[in-house]
């Protein structure tokens, strides 16, 4: 074959080579740019889709009504939230907000964007009132409730949704009761209406801090109220909790909702129905509000309901090494075959257990009864001396004469 013939052969695979090659590139080309087009319908639809819930809260919180009282506040409605500032005192009286199952997913990171709330008319409180206060600004409505909206998330961080808490409250027990609802709804899979605020009155103090703009009253006890009107079962529940360190487990300050409207004045929910309002703000279930491990736990006896001498649960941390004694219901007993031994928890289960009591093998045989059966659900008294095992206070106990059965 011709030298020439050769290179024409050659010539023509290289260009088939480099068609063949071209072709590929305009194909890969084609592949990413549709993958651009995907992604770009995905975050028009995702924002399209947040646009649509967050109409949904604003027509469900229309539904139930706004919270109502005989002060002057200006009711602010945001997209995710609506509120009642009150300028006396430079917070708002109440927020509303709800907290629904798409919290399981949401991943918008926090913005901390604290600002002053342009909505309000009279203005708000400002980042000089709170700075070297002492104090936390502290969320009304929680900015973990809104993960699944950076609208309602970026919301939360109005001036007009903080109130000056102490941070033993407000990183501590205040964070617990908002994730012992966040996790009720989860259980569940259903929205929860939640309406918080401080409890305001003339007589508060205000932040003296250096450099401060506004007076920003300083409450001594928040509230929270909750109703779950979506589900099958109809519930409701209010908590008061004081602005301080809370020692006690966060069910202790569970109260009905009709308690927190007369302390505060309000009508939380007005458009319910009558039997609606009766159902859910006159009583709670705390079982209902309890959930995973703390299923079966209860609140531990209130210390002055009880006679002088005997204290709580709770109380029985303050007098480790003393003869006291300890009151409360036993949630979870055991018995051990192997040692013979017979274990008891009061008020709060394994691995929450917050007062433990051991009777041993020897002891258990002055009883008359079987205590692992005889006591389980039982409110008692038990007296003897205090211990600490592994942070937990414990008494041994030897005969049925140190136990007072209460009901």
């Amino acid at each position: 074959m011709k030298k020439q013939n050769y290179i024409l052969i050659f010539s023509l695979f290289i260009l088939g080579v480099n068609s063949w090659a071209q072709g590929l590139e305009e194909q890969i080309k084609k592949q990413e740019n549709k993958i651009i087009e995907l992604e770009t319908e995905r975050v028009a639809t995702l924002s399209k889709l947040e646009q649509l819930k967050l109409k949904k809260i604003q027509k469900d919180l229309f539904k139930v009504g706004f919270p109502k009282g005989d002060f002057g506040v200006q009711v602010v409605q945001h997209q995710a939230m609506v509120l009642g500032y009150d300028e006396k005192h430079e917070q708002a009286r109440w927020v509303m907000h709800m907290v629904i199952p798409d919290i399981e997913t949401g991943n918008t990171s926090r913005t901390n964007d604290f600002r002053e709330d342009s909505l309000v008319t009279t203005g708000t409180a400002v980042k000089a009132d709170y700075w070297y206060s002492g104090y936390d600004r502290g969320h009304l409505a929680p900015s973990a409730d809104f993960r699944w909206s950076p609208i309602a998330l970026s919301e939360s961080y109005y001036y007009s949704n903080m109130s000056p808490q102490l941070p033993e409250l407000n990183r501590e027990k205040w964070a617990e009761l908002e994730n012992l609802i966040r996790d009720y709804v989860l259980e569940n899979k259903e929205s929860v209406y939640v309406i918080t605020g401080p409890v305001l009155n003339d007589s508060l103090p205000k932040m003296k801090n250096k450099g401060r703009v506004n007076e920003v009253s300083i409450p001594d006890m928040y509230y929270k109220v909750i109703i779950d009107n979506t589900g099958k079962e109809k519930r409701g529940i209010a908590f008061l909790v004081p602005n301080g360190n809370c020692t006690y487990p966060i069910m202790s300050y569970a109260t009905s909702i009709d308690v927190v409207e007369r302390l505060t004045g309000l009508n939380f929910f007005p458009l319910l129905s009558d039997s609606d309002k009766v159902l859910l703000e006159y009583s709670y279930q705390e079982k209902d509000w309890q959930l995973g491990f703390n299923d079966g736990n209860v609140t531990p006896i209130n210390p002055t309901t009880l006679p002088k001498g005997k204290i709580n649960t709770v109380q029985a941390k303050y007098n480790i090494g003393t003869n006291s004694c300890v009151c409360g219901t036993v949630v979870s007993t055991k018995y051990s075959e192997k040692s013979g031994a017979v274990f008891l928890n009061l008020d709060k289960k394994f691995p929450n257990q917050i007062f433990s009591v051991t009777i041993w093998k020897d002891a258990r045989e002055n009883f008359s009864y079987l205590p692992e059966v005889e006591l389980k659900g039982k409110k008692i008294c038990l007296t003897g001396k205090l211990t600490n095992k592994r942070g937990t206070p414990t008494m041994n106990i030897t005969n049925e004469k140190k136990i007072e059965i209460l009901e």
